[in-house]
């Protein structure tokens, strides 16, 4: 571990965008000599990122571990794994922490033991937390925290225009009550509210990565202004759409024929002519997010990028108040205790 720069923590390894960061990170020597910490909802069954891993260059120090980002109880007990082995000196502090797990149900409605919404946990209620625990395991001078957004948050998005989504009146803006209650117990948008089930579950998705980048900038915030973890920032990235196991709970043609067949071919031709289009290669997405974990600079911070170029957020994303409401009810219904976290702006 001694010669190693740091670790880089990514969650949803096993997954289309996840292996290709991974393949990105064993085939350049910058991240090489970074240890990888790569979280899977179950360490056993990873098999197309042991397939990637099975051509690191050796040697090349990494660990596979489990993590079911819908079980806040697995999310602490994975946390505080790593802050004991990181303090401990077994694993170098955290260089870039890549929140890159995602979680759509398309219709498939389900709840977590606690009663959550599981889209919801699994996207960002988990993610919040790990982040929240794992600040004082940060490299305090380089770490970055890179969170993958998605165009689903946005209300306006031509897709969803052309789809309907978000068509009525009701679904144009997430947050009417000062709370998250309806949408943390899976209430908002419920199957019954849709024409198409799968536009509800598309809904459960945008609103849940809705938070993810009001975290973004919130987070950002509190950093600055805290002594200890000034130097460490976070950026959101959308990274398009790829031809990834996303839509895994979609139709037979969805599922088999449109997203692993069709969506990568179109994805070659339109990333050439429109680097950061809507459709784009998973190398090209992978590319992006590690610049974004690694840059030199600090124009990023707490900010949205699309691919490799700013954008900014929705309107709704920047409100300050909703901002805060939605960080209220993240420490409220993760239990966050001040012993939980590094952060001095917990609360």
């Amino acid at each position: 571990m001694g010669n190693l720069k740091g670790s880089i923590l990514l969650t949803g390894a096993n997954g289309g965008l996840g292996c290709g960061i991974v393949r990105r990170i064993i085939t350049t020597p910058e991240f090489l000599s970074h240890h990888g910490i790569y979280l899977v909802r179950d360490a056993s069954r990873a098999n197309a990122l042991k397939y990637v891993l099975a051509n690191a260059p050796a040697p090349y120090s990494y660990q596979i571990l489990s993590l079911d980002l819908s079980r806040l109880p697995n999310v602490r007990e994975v946390a505080r794994d790593l802050k004991t082995r990181i303090a401990a000196g077994e694993i170098p502090p955290i260089r870039a922490l890549a929140l890159g797990a995602g979680y759509v149900d398309l219709g498939d409605h389900s709840w977590t033991d606690e009663g959550f919404d599981t889209a919801f946990v699994a996207n960002y209620l988990g993610h919040w937390l790990l982040t929240m625990m794992l600040l004082e395991s940060m490299d305090r001078e380089y770490g970055r925290i890179i969170v993958v957004g998605s165009s689903s948050y946005d209300v306006e998005h031509p897709h969803h225009l052309l789809d309907g989504h978000y068509r009525e009146e009701k679904w144009k803006v997430f947050f009417r009550e000062d709370n998250l209650d309806a949408i943390v117990h899976g209430t908002w948008s419920t199957n019954e509210d849709a024409v198409h089930i799968r536009h509800a579950g598309t809904r459960r998705y945008g609103v849940a990565k809705m938070c993810a980048m009001m975290m973004v900038g919130e987070l950002q915030r509190r950093l600055d202004a805290d002594p200890a973890l000034k130097r460490i920032s976070i950026a959101g990235i959308d990274p398009g759409v790829m031809g990834t196991e996303l839509t895994r709970r979609s139709n037979w043609f969805t599922r088999v024929v449109l997203w692993p067949i069709i969506v990568p071919m179109l994805a070659l031709l339109l990333t050439w002519f429109y680097p950061n289009g809507h459709v784009r290669t998973i190398r090209k997405s992978a590319g992006d997010a590690l610049k974004a974990a690694f840059e030199a600079g600090d124009e990023t911070r707490g900010k949205l990028l699309n691919g490799s170029e700013a954008m900014g957020v929705v309107p709704e994303a920047a409100d300050a108040q909703k901002r805060l409401m939605v960080w209220r009810d993240s420490v409220k219904y993760t239990q966050l205790e001040g012993q939980d976290t590094a952060l001095m702006q917990w609360k």
